[in-house]
């Protein structure tokens, strides 16, 4: 079921033409006849392969001199069904009809086809990147959860059905599938990579992130997506990492802790320094603003939506617009002001005790089984609330063979350290 495709490896043999872009996407379309029927990555369309056919002959033709080749040339990209993507249709994993969901292409998107990337497709969401999942099941273990809510992006790039793909965040929905799925995950600052062209959930909070299966992928992609990119040195010291011990890391399972204090221990084995802080006390009111900011900015977005068509709606999508729609401005106002509350606090400590790296599970414990339920995002909610850079990578696995990975936070705006950095601590994981 799983299959390895990192992304700067197939970019750099598609380029070169050590690989021929029309044996790929045949490669491509005998994995996904095989894999997709029992992991239900990729939303369905009639004609795909034939589609793809075309645009890889019409980039062949554009492109004839692989010294002229753009850097993802050919590389297949999945799309989550809240990008609207020229050419496909957007359902955002819900009953309203698509043409209701029309948009402008995804700034986004458009960036990597300007990179040479193909579409694949669309990946499955849950229904408007919140809580009612789809049918994606996990390539380790199709009894279990992807996560979610890019469940089909996670998904695809561990069954090796495209080497990248895009999700949404707004509270876990790229970390913590991620992790799931056992591949790196990469949540940027809020706002530097744009959200035009996104369904929205919630502006306040929503971010553009991407899957790639090791961290060279995600340095590859980051900086044709993040506004202002800066390239940096080589990095020649190891950051010093916080562990933001108290009620925010207590939420995990004892699975997950005892995990992570062995992930811990490889890591100062590996020569890092590792310092111990009492952080986010206040979780639970850092948690109940959050939902709130959510639940009062879905309402927002989907006003003339859901007076039209509310009964095409989940349950728990319903649900939040619902508590949304009784939220005051005040609600509001304290749920942005708490954003940058957080952010500071974090910043502070980090001044006080020279901390330049959080690090926590990157979720509670491993992905629960069935796929009624996404799993909990509780452990990437502060992150995604104070808006800062995130990475997520496997550490390791269960007993059962389920992946295990930790997630990383560094300053507001430090994209670029975060990424060069990832690379020695994936490094520094037996499973890597």
């Amino acid at each position: 079921m799983l299959h390895s495709e990192p992304l700067a490896d197939t970019a750099d043999d598609l380029r070169s033409g050590r690989i021929e872009l029309d044996a790929y996407v045949d490669e491509l379309a005998d994995r996904a006849a095989a894999v997709d029927p029992e992991i239900e990555a990729l939303v369905d369309e009639d004609g795909r392969w034939d589609r793809l056919r075309g645009d890889a002959a019409a980039l062949e033709a554009r492109y004839p001199d692989p010294a002229d080749r753009p850097p993802l040339y050919g590389v297949p990209v999945g799309v989550k069904d809240i990008f609207h993507a020229d050419g496909l249709p957007t359902r955002a994993g819900s009953d309203l009809p698509p043409e209701t969901l029309t948009g402008e292409e995804a700034d986004a998107v458009t960036a990597l086809r300007r990179a040479g990337a193909l579409v694949l497709g669309k990946t499955v969401t849950t229904e408007f990147a919140h809580m009612s999942p789809g049918p994606t099941r996990n390539p380790h273990d199709t009894e279990r959860t992807p996560g979610g809510s890019s469940s089909g992006s996670a998904a695809a790039v561990a069954a090796g059905l495209c080497p990248v793909a895009f999700g949404s965040q707004t509270i876990g929905s790229v970390i913590r599938p991620a992790a799931f799925c056992g591949v790196v995950g990469f949540k940027p600052t809020f706002g530097r990579i744009s959200t035009e062209g996104v369904i929205p959930l919630s502006v306040s909070v929503d971010h553009v992130g991407v899957f790639t299966q090791d961290t060279a992928g995600t340095a590859l992609v980051a900086p044709l997506l993040c506004d202002s990119w800066r390239t940096l040195p080589a990095s020649t010291e190891s950051p010093t990492i916080g562990v933001p011990d108290g009620p925010y890391l207590e939420q995990a399972s004892d699975v997950a802790l005892a995990a992570f204090e062995d992930h811990l221990d490889e890591l100062i084995a590996a020569g890092y320094d590792v310092v111990r802080v009492d952080a986010m006390g206040d979780i639970d009111a850092v948690n109940e603003r959050h939902q709130r900011l959510v639940a009062a900015d879905a309402a927002v977005a989907h006003e003339d939506w859901y007076r039209e068509h509310g009964e095409k709606y989940a349950e728990e999508t319903s649900e939040l617009i619902t508590e949304g729609m009784e939220a005051t401005m005040e609600t509001l106002a304290v749920g942005r002001r708490s954003r940058g509350e957080l952010r500071a606090a974090l910043t502070d400590l980090m001044d006080g005790r020279g901390i330049d790296l959080w690090i926590a599970p990157a979720a509670p414990g491993p992905a629960p089984k069935g796929i009624d339920s996404t799993g909990d995002p509780v452990m990437n909610l502060p992150w995604t609330h104070a808006g800062l850079p995130t990475v997520t990578v496997p550490a390791s696995e269960t007993d059962e063979g389920l992946p295990l990975g930790v997630q990383f936070a560094g300053r507001f705006g430090a994209d670029e350290d975060v990424i060069r950095w990832s690379h020695g601590i994936a490094d520094a994981f037996s499973t890597q």
